[in-house]
């Protein structure tokens, strides 16, 4: 049995799918099971529960040989956050699985997670890594690049609704993005392998790209032109003070915008690509035609219009 933390999210969804496709026996924990309908009815078994809840926890841990952690707190409502998810509850997590007898964990953190980063969700998914680290437990920590399907969801989709996106800060800073599904594929390849027990891999992706370039690739591929205005670092300085107290999420995503627009983030996947073959290598324009087809942008614009 392998229980998914997080299983209904962007990446959980996709790796309970693969594992389900090898007959393989998944049980999700989710606050909200009506949103595990469709994993379900592929067979899926749901546990309701929060990553919070320790007996919760504890309780979808029992008979669980793998453990796969793909909960995140970063696009939380209030009350919820990085240190409440990403650091307490893989700690929680963690704690259950080492008193359960679990076999391995397989930890979803972020590429450059450390003690000391600007991002909390960095300073928390590190905490959490050295966590399992010292658990005892066989472990497996995958640090993937920023998702090309979230940032198409933060920069492309109002394109759709409104005609118009904004940039944080200059946008010519290279970042490497990766897809979450080709994540969801070095997931399932982690929970089938043992030789990948006791490594940290980094996950990226085949493209290192400014949010301009971003941006510019979503509108040609998915045929959504608009208007694309700049947010000065200064007024996002300013922000990233100020909606925390006001919308925690939006303060986060300022304040990761933020070092998007400064902190080297481009990385080589030629190394990544050698190590792990069967790891697809998709590129964002394969993601907006999939995501965002054309039968897809005709009804987000019939929908706006």
């Amino acid at each position: 049995m392998i229980l998914v933390a997080g299983g209904t999210g962007r990446l959980g969804t996709q790796v309970v799918e693969l594992l389900l496709r090898r007959d393989l026996e998944v049980r999700v924990l989710s606050r909200d099971p009506s949103r595990a309908s469709g994993l379900v009815s592929l067979g899926a078994e749901v546990v309701e529960g929060d990553v919070g809840d320790l007996a919760a926890v504890r309780r979808a841990v029992e008979g669980v040989q793998t453990v796969v952690s793909a909960i995140h707190g970063f696009s939380g409502p209030r009350g919820i956050s990085p240190a409440t998810v990403d650091r307490d509850g893989n700690h929680n997590l963690v704690q259950a699985a080492r008193d359960a007898g679990v076999e391995h964990v397989v930890l979803l953190s972020v590429e450059a997670a450390a003690p000391d980063h600007a991002m909390d969700l960095m300073r928390m998914k590190y905490a959490a890594e050295q966590d399992l680290k010292a658990s005892g437990l066989a472990w497996t920590i995958i640090r993937p690049t920023a998702y090309m399907e979230t940032w198409c969801e933060v920069l492309g989709r109002p394109l759709l609704h409104t005609g118009a996106t904004n940039v944080f800060g200059r946008g010519q800073n290279p970042v490497n993005f990766v897809a979450a599904s080709d994540v969801a594929r070095l997931v399932e390849l982690a929970v089938l392998d043992p030789g990948l027990r006791g490594e940290t891999i980094g996950a990226y992706g085949p493209e290192n790209l400014t949010t301009c370039q971003f941006v510019d690739i979503f509108q040609s591929v998915a045929g959504a032109m608009g208007s694309v205005s700049h947010i000065p670092r200064a007024a996002m300085r300013i922000a990233a003070v100020v909606m925390p107290v006001i919308n925690p999420a939006i303060g986060r995503q300022i304040r990761a915008g933020l070092v998007m627009d400064r902190a080297p983030m481009a990385r080589d996947d030629s190394e990544f690509r050698s190590r792990y073959p069967s790891i697809p290598v998709t590129t964002l324009a394969d993601v907006v035609r999939r995501d965002f087809g054309d039968s897809a942008v005709a009804s987000e614009l019939a929908t706006a219009s």
